[in-house]
């Protein structure tokens, strides 16, 4: 198929390989786009909404502040990061089998690590690598029966922690930990958001995995950066109302395959919004 072409092509190009955590909105399919933005040299980088990382991986960049509000995303890494090692060994301890995912599903561990490693897990075994939690904070992803995946793949789990080596991982909101970017840092912009609603429901849909109100300010924090001298690269869902938000800033209409139906045949071609003050290459 297309995208497993696509998405084998683009896993070749990065120095480290794939992403180790699967992640809504992951950038995988737009890294051939986004990197005929990035520049050739520039400070540190900035990327406070990291989930999978993809462009942080495929950059590899020698500073960067990583950051999100997701508590045990960021616990995740920085544990992987410290201890790699804590974590593979966790992660030997389970099974691929749906009773063995629910029973993770449910647990609640103390160390660190078992929780970093039940993240991996429960990342790498979810259906369609969803991450979504209820009302209480718990994670109710139901098992996606890959049952050829390993769940310790300590390859990815090493090459992660060597890439996160020396790089600040941060659990905050992204005004907070842009404040401190200057002239010459390259901050990647990506905040949650979904294309899948289109017109119909767009807005209302969107506000409930990222508030209106966060899109307003992330729009005026992106504006701010440009003016002080900060190189700028967002993504985002190409809809009018995101565009009117991003005025000022250079505003490209990108393609991507889908992935977001369950079923291949109810997949497509979808637009998204690559907004910047960066010349392409």
């Amino acid at each position: 198929p297309e995208e497993a072409t696509i998405r084998r092509h683009i896993d070749e190009t990065v120095p480290h390989g794939p992403p180790l955590l699967n992640w809504p909105g992951g950038k995988r399919a737009l890294l051939t786009e986004l990197r005929r933005y990035l520049p050739r040299d520039f400070g540190c980088y900035f990327e406070p909404f990291f989930g999978g990382g993809a462009l942080f991986f495929a950059t590899q960049p020698d500073e960067a502040v990583l950051s999100d509000v997701n508590e045990e995303l960021i616990e995740c890494y920085t544990v992987i990061r410290d201890d790699p090692d804590r974590v593979i060994d966790r992660l030997r301890r389970l099974n691929n089998t749906a009773v063995d995912y629910l029973a993770v599903r449910a647990s609640k561990p103390r160390l660190p690590e078992a929780r970093a490693a039940r993240f991996v897990y429960l990342s790498t075994l979810a259906f369609n690598g969803i991450y979504r939690v209820n009302l209480r904070g718990e994670f109710n992803v139901p098992y996606g029966r890959k049952t050829h995946l390993d769940v310790v793949r300590a390859a990815a789990i090493e090459a992660t922690s060597q890439s996160l080596k020396g790089k600040s991982l941060v659990c905050a909101d992204f005004a907070h930990v842009l404040d401190r970017a200057a002239r010459g840092d390259l901050v990647y912009l990506d905040p949650p958001y979904t294309v899948a609603h289109g017109n119909n429901g767009f807005l209302k849909y969107n506000a409930k995995v990222f508030s209106w109100e966060d899109q307003a300010r992330l729009a005026t924090m992106a504006r701010t950066l440009a003016h002080r001298g900060c190189l700028v690269l967002a993504t985002n869902a190409c809809h009018a109302s995101i565009k009117t938000l991003y005025y000022g800033l250079k505003q490209i209409v990108i393609q991507r395959p889908s992935r977001i139906a369950a079923d291949a045949k109810h997949r497509g071609i979808v637009n998204e919004l690559i907004i910047t003050n960066l010349a392409k290459k």
